[in-house]
């Protein structure tokens, strides 16, 4: 049985609302929609929707406030945020409190529903197409690749958001390579890169904060113009049932 995707989408603008539910309906997904944060709440304290797209600017508080909220409550809803051409610091922030991507208006539903197949088949490749799970083990970490978990060796779990596991999980398969920007925002985001793009360094600097990386305790290498390579040693482990 094939399962179409609900998308969720949030923006206070009818016609928008009303062209993106057509066009996204017409792709073979099933929309539902939301005029307002009070709104957007209540649909999901009944339902929990695959993807959620998300305006910034809405009659009764910021989007970013309600992704920041559901990266809290509940990471497995992946969001898309919609943002004004030129606010780039919304995407920056949205970027850095968990959105998975942002796509600056206008735009073209094309390129919206291309954005949302990207992420959920980044989602369903995660849990589908996982042919032998491993354990990664780095400085005192462990990246657990079927559980989707970040956890220390005293216990303490790191939160991630879905695009900082991917991130960390092509460093740690790709131990000691050099990865271009463009290689880093095809596994996070199945595109490829806009020369202004600046999410791949946003959550490189969201990560290494996560990890607690310090001058002193260096787990990732910037190289100019060329990407970004994990210098730590890893090691890996099939995953325990």
């Amino acid at each position: 049985m094939i399962h179409t995707s609900d998308i969720l989408i949030v923006d206070d603008d009818y016609e928008i609302r009303t062209l993106l539910s057509r066009y996204l309906e017409e792709q073979g997904f099933r929309a539902l929609t939301a005029s307002s944060l009070r709104a957007c709440k209540d649909l999901l304290a009944r339902r929990t929707p695959d993807l959620l797209v998300l305006d910034v600017m809405l009659p009764d508080g910021s989007g970013l406030d309600l992704c920041r909220d559901l990266r809290n409550a509940r990471p497995r809803i992946p969001v898309i945020l919609l943002t004004a051409l030129k606010e780039d610091i919304d995407r920056i922030l949205g970027l850095e409190i968990g959105a998975d991507d942002y796509l600056g208006k206008p735009f073209n539903p094309r390129e919206l529903s291309a954005r949302i197949k990207a992420v959920l088949r980044r989602i369903n490749d995660d849990a589908d197409i996982e042919p032998e799970p491993r354990n990664f083990h780095f400085a005192d970490m462990t990246l657990d690749s079927r559980r989707r978990r970040l956890s220390k060796d005293n216990g303490e779990v790191i939160s991630l958001t879905g695009a900082e596991f991917d991130l960390l999980r092509a460093f740690v398969e790709r131990s000691g390579r050099l990865l271009s920007r463009d290689q880093l925002l095809d596994v996070t985001q199945g595109r490829g890169r806009d020369p202004a793009d600046r999410s791949i360094d946003v959550l490189m600097s969201r990560l290494r904060r996560k990890l607690g990386e310090t001058p002193q305790f260096p787990i990732f290498r910037t190289i100019r113009n060329g990407g970004y390579q994990l210098v730590l040693p890893v090691h890996s482990s099939t995953c325990a049932e």
